[in-house]
């Protein structure tokens, strides 16, 4: 290198010079660098017209600008042999990149795709046969049949084990000899606490005790529907005693001294003496608190409350009666202290005789009246005394119905009717009257309530519709049912303007009789019929009748109801199949009114099936196929094809149900799915199974979407043969129907009956479908299920919270899992839950008459009444779904059976599915 001296040493900086600004760096300037008043740099002008500060600046920007710093160095012959090799070195590399893009090119050029190289294969799998389909192996089947050969490899080689992917560990000196020093191995969790080195002992044994407590509570809780109740204020303060909140006063000498200054403050003050009285009470102090409130008496003897209380505080007998014998001199005209005084008498003489003296101080007190009426033992002479006290209190409604009560039928009117023209605005006296004519059976009870409402609305008095309508439910709860309907058909106007339409008067009957219907079911007879009779041709409310006399009523008042209904609405189907149901037991009577029906509906095909059922069920199969042959030649529905399949499989006659599935699905191939399903289920009780594959996969292809059982049906035919194709046809069906907790369910059971690798692929399927299907209750059940031992209460209480507590899936596992710790009464409980959330889902029913039927008790006569009730209310309401329930009921072998045998086929079938270990 040239030691050469840089011309810029010893030189000033440039205007506006950054030191580092050719290598990148920004420099910053201040206020003080600047200055107050600082003249610009001097410029100079270069021969281009550019200024000399600027040519300076850009120097400096660009580092591989050897003109700036390094301007005045020589260039040699060393620097230019330098620059030749690294131009070389350049361009090799240039080179080298330009191939290696070259390469990769070609490469990715003469590659082909995934998709080239599958494509032939997937063409070759066009020309598969069903048949070769079913012999491909399960890839299950080839992991285990590695592994036998593997195990007979090693059994007939012991060493080459190493060979064959085995890894031996020799067990280290230090685990035998723990082992020896133990004496063995023990998997178990000991009963004495766990004491690791700092001391503090653990009791495993505890902790899992107070997890499962933990656990059941949380049951518990979900089992108990909690409710939060409004606390009224005035209420509360009021229930609570003034002992008790004295009791809390903790300074009871500070609490004395108030209470003495507010009664020196003001002596006639009833509240501070009591309330100083009861401190000392609250002290244990009686005699003290006597002497206070005596003092109180003294000082306020015009207050009924300080009487009151010094008869509370003073022993009960004499001491109490001299103490309410000064509160009536004192107060002749306090009906409490009459009532206390006569309470504190000890024999019935003295109580009337307390009584009557109070009457002769206050005879228009009605409280005084009733307790000296109550206290006449002889009915004779309580009557004398109740016309005496209807002269003297002839405002009093309660009187004279107590005077009519004890007086004979004649009297008891004549009572009445002075009652009436005494207290003309009382709707009781009315409703008494009505009572006595209905109890003695003579009288028109309507007529007198109607005179009833026209007397109340003159006199400007006229009972509000709850009114009415309460005091119906009071005559019909005592067993009068001609005033209740009296009542309710003499009010009908109440509550209604006169420009109200019939309509919204029917909607409002309904409505109240849907509200009393379960409580009064006389009263909500009557509304209906006040809601049939304003709008004759509105269905829903001759439904709503029908429901009543059908769950309260008798059969005759439900036919009574149902011949009013089609004689105003001959069109309904819905009424004459009811009708035609009313009698089940009488196939005439039936055959009749659907002969009827199908007159006033001569194309309606529900009557026609309904005739079929009716006519099949009496055995008479020849006139059951003569209605659905006519019905087809009318051109018939999916339903007509449906019923005719069904019907000639009941009889065994397959070739014709096969038939007719295939004619019924060609004419309706867009909503044919069960006559897909009657098809394949027929081809495989035949034995013809590939053609049962063939008919399920046709129709799959032809409506993929239009039900999930149609895919459920074709896995569990596939599950037969082949585990893979039935994984397969499922995950078909998921992506056709997403959503769907049963093909998820299927799915999950499918690979938790492979078991071994199974497991966890059944378990990774299962929180997929929780995340798909957070609500699906037969998932959440199946969860429980699947979980070990000490996880399923936790997992219960999950499924609660996700699924509801109303779901009969998580109900009955819930009840299962209490009925494997042997708690009966819960298990009954939750068994109830599950039942009361879904009446119509049938497995509920049939997991309780499996765990009443093994449940150990020491009664049997308990435990048969138990299945008897049990039996009865599963038939009351005849489930129809569920998991297993559909395939028993609807199994053509279990044609004719009753609720009862169905239910326990059921509960015998549910031994086949996953049970609590």
């Amino acid at each position: 290198m040239y030691a050469v001296t840089k011309d810029f040493l010893g030189k000033p900086a440039p205007p506006g010079y950054v030191a580092g600004l050719g290598r990148g760096a920004t420099g910053f300037t201040t206020r003080s660098d600047i200055g107050p008043a600082r003249e610009a740099a001097a410029t100079t002008t270069n021969k281009d017209g550019t200024s000399k500060s600027e040519d300076q600046s850009e120097r400096f920007k660009d580092a591989e600008n050897e003109e700036g710093l390094f301007s005045g160095m020589p260039y040699g012959a060393d620097d230019e042999e330098a620059d030749l090799v690294w131009t070389q070195i350049d361009a090799k590399m240039a080179q080298r990149r330009d191939g290696k893009r070259k390469d990769e090119s070609l490469v990715k050029s003469d590659a082909p795709a995934i998709e080239e190289h599958l494509r032939s294969a997937k063409r070759q799998l066009q020309t598969l046969t069903a048949d070769e389909w079913a012999a491909i192996p399960d890839v299950a089947q080839l992991a285990e049949t590695a592994a036998r050969a593997k195990r007979r490899r090693v059994a007939a080689d012991p060493r080459r084990g190493n060979n064959l992917g085995e890894r031996m560990v020799q067990v280290p000196d230090s685990a035998l000899v723990g082992v020896l020093a133990s004496g063995g191995m023990d998997d178990s969790i000991s009963a004495r606490p766990v004491v690791p080195e700092d001391g503090a002992a653990t009791d495993l044994r505890a902790l899992g005790q107070a997890r499962d407590a933990v656990l059941r509570m949380k049951l518990d809780a979900a089992g108990q529907a909690t409710s939060l109740k409004s606390t009224d204020a005035a209420g509360y303060l009021t229930s609570l005693s003034s002992e008790s909140a004295l009791v809390g006063i903790g300074d009871l000498a500070r609490a004395r001294k108030l209470l003495k200054s507010v009664t020196q403050a003001s002596p006639t003050h009833a509240a501070g003496w009591i309330a100083a009285a009861r401190l000392e009470e609250a002290a244990r102090k009686p005699l003290q608190a006597r002497t206070i409130i005596d003092e109180a008496c003294e000082r306020c003897p015009r207050s009924e409350d300080v009487w009151l209380e010094a008869a509370r505080l003073h022993p009960k007998g004499t001491a109490a009666r001299v103490v309410l014998s000064r509160a009536v001199r004192a107060l002749p005209q306090a009906v409490r202290v009459w009532v206390a005084a006569a309470d504190a008498e000890t024999n019935d003489t003295g109580r009337r005789r307390v009584l009557r003296r109070a009457l002769e101080h206050v005879p228009t007190s009605v409280a005084l009246w009733k307790a000296a009426v109550g206290a006449e033992p002889d009915p004779a002479d309580a009557r004398v005394l109740l016309a005496h006290a209807v002269e003297t209190v002839p405002h009093s409604v309660d009187l004279w119905l107590a005077l009519a009560r004890l007086e004979p039928y004649a009297a008891a009117q004549r009572v009445l009717n002075r009652a009436r023209r005494a207290v003309p605005t009382s709707a009781d006296v009315w409703i008494a009257a009505a009572r006595l004519e209905e109890q003695c059976g003579s009288g028109d009870v309507a007529l007198l309530l109607r005179k009833a409402v026209a007397s109340l609305t003159a006199n400007g008095a006229p009972p509000t519709r709850e009114s009415w309508l309460t005091l119906a439910q009071q005559a019909a709860n005592d067993g009068l049912p001609a005033t209740c309907r009296a009542i309710i058909a003499a009010s009908s106007d109440a509550g209604f303007d006169a420009d109200d339409s019939a309509a919204d008067r029917a909607a409002a009957y309904a409505a109240d009789a849907v509200r009393l219907g379960p409580t009064s079911h006389e009263a909500a007879r009557a509304l209906y019929s006040l809601a049939v009779d304003a709008a004759p041709t509105n269905i829903d409310l001759w439904k709503g009748a029908a429901a009543l006399e059908q769950t309260h009523g008798s059969p005759k008042d439900l036919i009574d109801v149902l011949e009013r209904a089609v004689q105003r609405l001959p069109q309904a189907e819905t009424l004459w199949l009811q009708l035609a149901e009313a009698d089940p037991n009488n196939v005439d009577w039936g055959r009749s009114v659907l002969e009827r029906a199908f007159a006033a509906n001569p194309e309606s095909e529900a009557i026609v099936l309904a005739a079929v059922a009716l006519e099949a069920d009496a055995g008479q199969y020849a006139r059951a196929v003569a209605l659905l042959e006519r019905a087809i030649k009318s051109g018939g529905s999916p339903r007509v094809w449906l019923k005719t399949a069904v019907l000639h499989r009941r009889l065994g006659n397959t070739n014709e149900a096969l038939d007719a599935a295939r004619r019924g699905r060609e004419r309706h191939p867009d909503s044919a799915y069960k006559l897909w399903l009657i098809e394949s289920q027929l081809l495989q009780k035949t034995g013809d199974i590939k053609a049962a594959r063939q008919t399920l996969s046709q129709a799959l292809a032809q409506s993929p979407r239009s039900s999930a059982e149609l895919w459920l049906a074709a896995a569990a035919l596939d599950e037969q043969s082949s585990a893979t194709r039935a994984r397969a046809v499922l995950e078909r069906a998921r992506v056709h129907i997403p959503r769907n907790p049963l093909l998820w369910l299927a799915a999950i059971r499918l690979e938790s009956t492979t078991g071994g690798a199974g497991i966890p692929a059944a378990q990774a399927l299962l929180a997929r479908a929780l995340q798909e299907c957070p609500k699906a209750g037969c998932l959440w059940a199946e969860s429980v299920l699947m979980a070990e031992r000490p996880r399923r209460k936790a997992q219960s209480v999950d499924a609660l919270k996700n699924a509801g507590a109303q779901d009969p899936f998580v109900c009955s596992v819930v009840a299962r899992l209490f009925a494997a710790e042997r708690r009966p009464d819960k298990a009954r409980a939750w068994f109830l839950r599950a039942t009361a959330a879904d009446p119509d889902c049938g497995d509920a029913w049939a997991w309780w008459l499996r765990f009443e039927s093994n449940v150990n008790d020491d009664n049997e006569e308990d435990k048969k009444s138990r299945i008897e009730k049990l039996v009865a209310a599963c038939t009351k309401a005849a489930p129809r779904h569920g998991q297993v329930w559909p395939a028993i009921a609807k199994n053509p072998d279990n044609y004719g059976l009753s609720i009862s045998q169905i239910l326990h086929l059921v509960a015998e079938a549910l031994a086949l599915t996953r049970q609590l270990s």
